[in-house]
């Protein structure tokens, strides 16, 4: 974990997590995988894309997963995301039925899963896991990576005020415990999911809310039709 490339305004909040016992065992576990041949998703280099794509101070939504997609090919270190070209995942293409029908947009499930656009308008698409090993998932759970994000989710929110958190499913509505509501905007639903984007995350509206919540704090909106 020493050699992690980080951008800087994460660094500084999260600098003193590097070193604590739990990411160390982190990293051993990292390693041992490697060492056992296993392949882990996404690569190193990606592993904290989501931060790198996004400084602290340019946040202005987040939208937390579970953990990295464990198919070749799919996993690039951004929640949710897949690269140009691959196909589009369930829970994606209905997160873009919803965006859909939500904002009465173009079909936006026959394009790219690339979601590096929402990033770099300030969507900071970040997985409580930040790796998996391959055809497995869940398979880095329980290793440290959660108190990783727990640390930064909860000083995002104690250092700045007027976020969107976007918490879709119980796995990321944990998260909520951690963030002062009365400072932020939490917006929770169904994870997109087919076994559960029926249930309330189709209709949700978060993307249309989103936007109000953000213009109503002076900020930009996020265009949610631009993809990769």
């Amino acid at each position: 974990m020493r050699t992690v490339q980080l951008q800087d305004s994460w660094r500084a909040l999260l600098a003193d997590q590097f070193e604590q016992p739990y990411m160390q065992q982190l990293r051993e576990f990292l390693l041992a995988e490697k060492r056992a041949r296993h392949q882990v998703y996404p690569a190193g280099k990606d592993m904290f894309a989501a931060l790198n794509l996004v400084p602290l101070e340019q946040t202005k939504v987040v939208i937390i997963g579970q953990d990295p997609y464990h198919g070749p090919g799919q996993a690039h270190g951004l929640s949710f995301s897949v690269p140009r070209g691959v196909a589009l995942p369930p829970s994606l293409r209905n997160i873009f039925a919803e965006i859909e029908s939500d904002l009465g947009c173009a079909t936006l499930t026959a394009g790219s899963g690339d979601l590096s656009l929402w990033a770099q308008q300030g969507v900071l698409l970040l997985n409580a896991v930040l790796s998996v090993r391959a055809r497995t998932a869940g398979s880095h759970q329980g290793r440290g990576w959660e108190q990783f994000t727990d640390v930064l989710v909860q000083r995002l929110a104690a250092q700045r005020s007027g976020l969107v958190f976007l918490l879709w499913g119980s796995y990321a509505q944990k998260k909520a415990s951690v963030v002062d509501g009365s400072r932020h905007c939490l917006l929770k639903a169904p994870h997109p999911s087919p076994l559960s984007a029926h249930r309330g995350f189709l209709g949700c509206r978060h993307f249309s809310q989103a936007n109000q919540y953000l213009e109503s704090q002076g900020l930009t909106p996020i265009d949610w039709t631009r993809t990769g």
